[in-house]
């Protein structure tokens, strides 16, 4: 006779298997606790690069002291920020700084006149040549040869056009103070916390610095004659004026439209077609009504805006409470530190079209490799040299009319910068 189990039976098999209310809440505790742990983790690693950074540089803990930061000490805390502290939105404020001042007519005018900005072709060089001169002097310390180097050439490829009056001397002043203002307020925007007091005096008294290499006036700030107290004061007196010239010159014009066009088509080209609609509701985004109107450039549909705030701050909290601080051993490095065989430099990351790109297996062969692929974009080492990947020589960069010349002038610059910046504070 076949026995049926009673109903109890069934009910305690059944809880014999599935775990017990009481293992359930104990395996809670430990996932909280876990959870807890790895919070705390977080908290503590996230602020110890800003500690180790103070502590490093405790020389400059109060503003009176500020007043003697070095050039190569601002130098070196900017490049902490740079390489691991804010990677991806100082490089992306860097790359919109420049894009701003397309805003200013006089500016966009005499790149189009330059035929810089002509065809594809050439806006894809002209920006991988602005982007790399700029990095070689961000990049190295202010004392290196190769930072020299590039402030010698930037300088001989701008002489001709501010002495025949072609660049004004407010749009260079323009320019530097955006470099030095844009990091500042695309970290308080967009990052997990702003930047300290002594970080900004770094990127004031680093950016300083630069203009007296690039030999550029100050007279129309406040204090431009008697001098600067420090970084901070720098920022303050450079960022009002700033304000007060893009009321005044930042107007709406058909130059501004055409190259905030092109370099726009640049910023996006890693964009799939269907998605480059996203992309420019994206820029517009992150442009000021001010800038949008200089460039007669439609502003962001409304759910467009709200779904980027959302995510930006998603961004902020996420590394804020839940990333872990990117290490040194992943550091943002855009430039190799050595030359290759070919006595050549070259960059290890890039966005547009592959200029100064080696054709490594990786770079080939790798993940990003294979979305360009599929985008149908060129890779390193296509079309022979046209991307020049053998590498650049940076007394060659800049438009192809330039190439081997200014040889003599660059020389007699370097000179004067060996003799003049050896990384010494840039305030008397």
């Amino acid at each position: 006779m076949v026995s049926v189990p009673m109903p109890q039976e069934i009910i305690r098999g059944d809880a014999q298997a599935f775990p017990s209310i009481e293992i359930l809440q104990k395996n809670l505790v430990y996932m909280l606790l876990a959870l807890v742990t790895y919070l705390a983790f977080v908290a503590v690693l996230r602020f110890q690069r800003r500690h180790t950074l103070h502590k490093t540089f405790s020389r400059y803990a109060t503003r009176e002291s500020m007043r003697n930061m070095t050039d190569h000490d601002a130098w070196l805390i900017q490049k902490i920020i740079m390489q691991t502290e804010f990677p991806f939105i100082v490089l992306k404020s860097l790359q919109f700084a420049l894009f701003r001042t397309y805003g200013i007519p006089t500016i966009s005018t005499l790149l189009l006149k330059t035929s810089q900005f002509s065809d594809s072709s050439t806006a894809f060089k002209r920006y991988a040549d602005t982007g790399t001169l700029i990095g070689e002097f961000m990049a190295f310390e202010p004392s290196s040869e190769r930072a020299q180097t590039a402030i010698a050439r930037t300088k001989f490829l701008h002489k001709g056009y501010r002495a025949s009056g072609k660049i004004l001397e407010a749009d260079m002043l323009y320019t530097l103070g955006l470099f030095a203002i844009e990091p500042i307020r695309f970290v308080k925007l967009f990052e997990w916390r702003e930047m300290t007091v002594m970080e900004k005096c770094a990127v004031g008294t680093y950016w300083k610095s630069l203009g007296d290499a690039l030999e550029i006036s100050y007279d129309a700030l406040p204090s431009g004659k008697a001098g600067f107290r420090d970084g901070i004061h720098w920022l303050e007196e450079i960022s009002a004026w700033s304000h007060a010239y893009e009321t005044q010159h930042m107007k709406p014009h058909p130059r501004n439209k055409e190259i905030a066009q092109k370099t726009i088509d640049v910023l996006l080209y890693n964009m799939p077609g269907f998605m480059k609609p996203l992309g420019m509701n994206l820029v517009s985004h992150l442009m000021d009504e001010r800038l949008r109107n200089a460039m007669m450039i439609k502003p962001p549909a409304r759910i467009f805006s709200s779904v980027f705030a959302s995510v930006f701050k998603l961004r902020q909290v996420y590394l804020r409470h839940l990333a872990l601080p990117r290490p040194n051993c992943m550091r943002l490095d855009v430039f190799a530190q050595k030359p290759n065989k070919h006595g050549r430099n070259w960059v290890t990351i890039y966005e547009g079209a592959p200029f100064y790109v080696q054709p490594t297996v990786w770079n080939r062969w790798g993940l990003w490799a294979w979305f360009k692929w599929a985008l149908g974009q060129a890779l390193p080492g296509d079309e022979g040299e046209k991307y020049q990947p053998q590498g650049y020589y940076t007394p060659d960069l800049g438009p192809k009319y330039f190439e081997g010349k200014g040889r003599k002038e660059m020389e007699v610059i370097k000179q004067a910068l060996r003799r003049q910046r050896k990384g010494q504070c840039p305030f008397p």
